[in-house]
């Protein structure tokens, strides 16, 4: 019943969007003003209400009417918003939220604490690394999803939480009663120091608090000695466009341009620069990217490229070059695209979307990867690419998937999920057994053998052949696991930056070098 329910809403918002196939045939072909065209919308409804074989709610058919407009508009980043989706987006933007600050990990086992999230009622009431969720209220969390334990732990600030927790080491179950509050969650995850003074700084995402919460991390690193920085912006989706704008004021002069945005209304053409001195004046700087890096955090990579502020390395970013504003309703709200994007220099961040079936040639362009890159220049005269997306000036590939890794994972078929379980299992063991008592730990062989006993034990079956060949993938995977469980989500960051590649090429290159210039140079003598 559900399912015809949602076609006939699907027939209204389609009859919307096409003009009214629906209608009489003599008036197909005839020039219809906005009137007509309400009409249309009210007769197709009235048919909906007065002759489906179901009766649907007025509710349905207008939400579903209003979702397909902006379904047809073939835009990823319009969209209409429930409720419950705006309450989301507002929490990814915000950076808060209401609930006990667990970091997790949903298993067919149960819910698994990655960590505990810094002043949060978990950490404070003792939760741990390791610790299993296995009951919230009462209910069993086996078979849980993830969101689904998310909304159980969520709630009113000042509402209490019952969990009930088994602890690798500990023989009786543990009772904990939470007290939700509001949680902030930090932008910056990991601030740390390399080697030679490298500072190192991953920004998650463009929340309301993301400038000043780098500002800090970077004044706190200096504090420790970094003389030059890695801001990580692999992997970030970007967020807020002021957050953006602030992060590219932390390392720009005033004056200097840092996006320009063109649309419709005469309030989305405006140019947006840079309104204060720089905080960390000629400080060597290297931004990472990826095809993860999106929206704002194209708008900082572009803007400090352009201006020659920071050598980008990594590989080329998503191409989300858009921006959109959230109008919101009486129920809901509609997210729509109303401006797109440029660097300093001219560049559109925005990538080309390929042609779709049925579309107008006139409304398509061409893959950006078919056509030559169209060239610009940076404040010092360096070429950089347009025709969507930020190039970075030091191009590292991702790790390439070795024909071992793939054997293995095709000996995995389906089970992958259950041989990271066991990995997760394993791990557990080991710290309530504390066989690993320190972070420099190296997974030896006899670790990978026992990791091979416990999945023939839960019928994961590997050929030994293929599982020794891929001995690289499972002990980088094994020893990531270990870390996290045994000692936190910090030490498993700390591990996968000393075997990141990109980070390597990044450290590399800012050894020794003691300018903005001078790590610009070096970049383009090699």
């Amino acid at each position: 019943m559900k399912s015809r329910a949602i076609v006939a809403a699907a027939i209204l918002s389609s009859a919307i969007v096409s003009g009214g196939w629906l209608m009489e045939r003599r008036g197909r072909d005839a020039p219809r003003d906005a009137k007509s065209q309400a009409r249309l919308f009210d007769e197709v409804l009235q048919h909906l209400r007065r002759d489906y074989v179901e009766k649907l709610p007025d509710s349905l058919l207008y939400h579903r009417a209003a979702s397909g407009v902006i379904e047809q508009l073939h835009d990823p980043h319009s969209t209409f918003l429930d409720p419950r989706r705006l309450t989301r987006l507002d929490e990814s933007t915000s950076g808060h939220y209401a609930g006990v600050g667990i970091q997790m990990d949903a298993r067919d086992s149960g819910i698994t604490v990655i960590g505990a999230l810094p002043g949060t009622p978990a950490e404070r009431a003792g939760i741990m690394t390791g610790d299993r969720i296995v009951e919230i209220e009462g209910r069993s969390t086996h078979g849980l999803t993830q969101e689904e334990a998310l909304k159980s732990l969520r709630g009113a600030p000042g509402s209490s939480v019952r969990l009930v927790v088994e602890r690798p080491g500990v023989a009786e179950r543990l009772p904990f009663s939470l007290t939700r509050a509001e949680i902030a969650v930090n932008p910056v995850q990991n601030a740390s120091l390399l080697r030679d003074g490298i500072g190192y700084v991953d920004l998650t995402v463009f929340s309301t608090t993301a400038a000043a919460d780098l500002g800090r991390a970077i004044d706190s690193l200096r504090t420790l000695g970094a003389r030059a920085m890695i801001l990580d912006l692999r992997g970030d989706p970007g967020g807020l466009l002021d957050q953006g704008v602030g992060v590219a004021d932390l390392f720009l002069d005033p004056g200097q341009k840092i996006v320009t945005t063109r649309g419709r209304t005469a309030d989305e053409n405006r140019t947006l620069a840079d309104d204060a001195p720089q905080r960390f004046a000629g400080m060597p700087l290297v931004v990472l990217t990826d095809s993860g890096t999106a929206s704002a955090s194209e708008i900082v990579a572009g803007a400090l490229q352009d201006h020659d502020r920071a050598l980008v390395v990594g590989t080329s970013t998503y191409g989300k070059g858009s921006a959109q504003r959230v109008f919101r309703l009486e129920d809901g709200a509609v997210k729509l695209t109303t401006a797109l994007w440029y660097t300093p220099s001219g560049r559109s961040i925005n990538r080309p979307r390929p042609k779709r079936a049925g579309e107008d040639s006139a409304d398509d362009a061409a893959s950006p990867d078919s056509n030559p890159r169209p060239r610009f220049r940076t404040d010092a005269g360096r070429t950089v690419l347009g025709g969507g997306g930020i190039v970075p000036d030091v191009e590292v590939a991702t790790r390439a998937t070795l024909p071992a890794d793939r054997a293995l994972q095709a000996a995995l078929g389906a089970k992958v999920r259950l041989f990271r379980d066991v990995m997760v299992d394993y791990a557990i063991s080991l710290k309530a057994s504390g066989a690993v008592p320190d972070e420099q730990f190296t997974v030896t062989p006899a670790m990978r053998a026992e990791l091979y006993r416990r999945l023939a034990a839960r019928s994961v079956t590997v050929p030994r052949a293929v599982y020794d060949s891929a001995a690289p993938l499972v002990t980088r995977a094994l020893g990531s696991q270990i870390a996290r469980y045994v000692f936190g989500p910090r030490a498993e960051a700390a591990r996968t930056l000393r075997g990141d590649p990109t980070i390597t090429k990044a450290v590399e290159l800012l050894a020794g070098v003691d300018s903005p210039t001078a790590l610009l140079g070096r970049a383009k003598a090699r």
